[in-house]
Parts: structure tokens; sequence; C-alpha cells
């Protein structure tokens, strides 16, 4: 049996001028075209390792390309077009995957990348959906260990009403951030550098944005140098400011921030007076 949108160990049955046929046990036969064969030298009767999947005419093909992600797979892909019935993903060979409608849980846009599950429609071809909840794995159970302090890679795919950020890190352990740990807008698809915070006794994996503390410090100490120097030397805000002003202006909490002028102070760069701060 010859499995679309997987590898396949199939045997060169027939030679023609524009490829060979490939087969297996079955009466399925698998055109690779000659312009896919990247100047193998193949003979009738060779055993051959080839990704295959349908072309635009619903042909089974067979090629040595690489594809981006295989059936069954969780891949962060880029949309490269949308029609009114769905999009069309790029998974790295000539012919695209399309996204229906009713498979995207939240709008996609072309020239962004998303996380997608592979899977094989009705009619046996390629198709993705947003949905990917199911197939993040827990690092925990498969034996992946991550530890408190480390920098990972993770894309968004999803966020629950009350602000939880669904992460997969690396598109595939299951990881998430809290909503006490951003200060900005994030959304499906987005691609973050984070650290892992604590591990969760169920194996998820809590992660932040933020930097270490001193880090932050640091970065929080250049904002406010930078908002200084832009606005004549002051601006409305101090310790005393209100969470929310200090989070719209500087995205930090009113702790992180407290911390940074209070180094700033120390080291003589800024007087608090009441109305706000001032540049020395």
């Amino acid at each position: 049996m010859v499995n679309i949108g997987k590898y396949n160990l199939l045997e060169v049955k027939r030679e023609k001028e524009f490829g060979y046929y490939l087969g297996d046990e079955g009466k399925t036969d698998v055109l690779l075209p000659k312009s896919m064969t990247e100047g193998k030298d193949i003979n009738v009767g060779d055993k051959l390792e080839v990704f295959v999947y349908r072309d635009s005419k619903d042909r089974p093909i067979a090629t040595f390309k690489k594809p981006l992600v295989t059936v069954g797979d969780v891949g962060y892909l880029k949309v490269v077009f949308q029609t009114e019935f769905g999009a069309f993903v790029d998974f790295g060979l000539d012919r695209d995957i399309f996204v229906p409608l009713k498979e995207q849980r939240y709008k996609l846009h072309t020239g962004s990348k998303y996380l997608f599950y592979i899977y094989l429609d009705k009619t046996d071809r390629l198709a993705a959906t947003t949905d990917v909840e199911d197939y993040i794995l827990n690092a925990t159970e498969e034996g992946k260990e991550y530890k408190v302090g480390e920098e990972v890679i993770g894309q968004v795919y999803g966020k629950t009403e009350g602000g939880t950020v669904h992460i997969a890190i690396d598109s595939k352990y299951r990881g998430l951030i809290l909503p006490n740990e951003y200060y900005t807008e994030i959304y499906p698809g987005t691609e973050m550098k984070l650290r892992v915070k604590r591990i969760y006794e169920d194996g998820v994996i809590g992660l932040t944005p933020r930097q270490t503390r001193l880090s932050e410090r640091d970065k929080i100490q250049e904002d406010i140098l930078k908002y200084l120097k832009k606005n004549g030397g002051f601006m409305p805000f101090n310790d005393k400011s209100k969470p929310e002003d200090i989070k719209a202006t500087f995205n930090t909490s009113k702790n992180y921030f407290k911390m940074a002028l209070g180094g700033l102070m120390k080291e003589g760069k800024i007087v608090q007076e009441k109305e706000g701060t001032r540049l020395k």
C-alpha cells in the first residue's frame, strides 16, 4: 500500500521517457518524474525511498525532495495564498497544502507563519488545520527535559478567554504563558524567544517572555532614559504612578518599573518629583 503524504520504499517497475513508475505489492503505480530524480542513477528493480503526494490532477507523484512536514506532523508553515474557500501553505514542495475555511480557528494572513497539523482529507489529498491542540506533545511524557531558566523558541497557537497563551516549544512540546507574564498583545502564529519559568506537575512547561530580573531591569532603565531624552528630560511617571499607565507606556509591571527607577536614582541619573521623574 502506498501512503500518500509520507515516505515510502518503492520498487522501480518500469522506465518511460518522462520518468519512472514505482510500486509495491499493490496495484498502485506512482510516477517519479525525471525532473525530480536529482541526477540519480536509477534502474528498473531498484528500491527507492521517496515522498509521495498528489499533483494538481490528483495523480500520486514521488519525489526525492524533503517536505517540511508529512502527514501526522505539526509544522510552522507560511501562508502563501488565500481564496474564498481557504488558504494555501508552503510545505517545501512544488504544490502547496490547502487549509479549508472550516479548519481555520483564527484569521490567517498571507505571508505570515502559523502552526498547522497535516492530515489527509476524504479525497486522500493533503490538507491542514490550525486546530493543533491534540497534537502538541507533553515534553515529560516524551522524555524531553527542560530546566528552569533555559531559553527556548516557541510558537503561539491559542489563547484562552482568561489570557493564558498556549505555546508549542520548537513547534512540538506543550507550554503556556500566564496572563501576568506579558504586557503586549500576543497573536496566534507569533514566534517568541522565551524562558522556562517552571515545570508543572502534569509536565506542561510554564514560560515567560521576560528576561531575568537584572536583565529586565537594565532594559527598562534604557527605555526610561530614552523616554526622558525624547521628552525634554521629564516624564509624568514615578513610583506612585498607576500600574495600568506604566504598562501602557513601558510594557512592564509596576514592580519592575520601580526597581528600574531605584537603580537609576542610585546611579544619580534621575530624580523623582511629585509630578513625575526628571533627568539630572
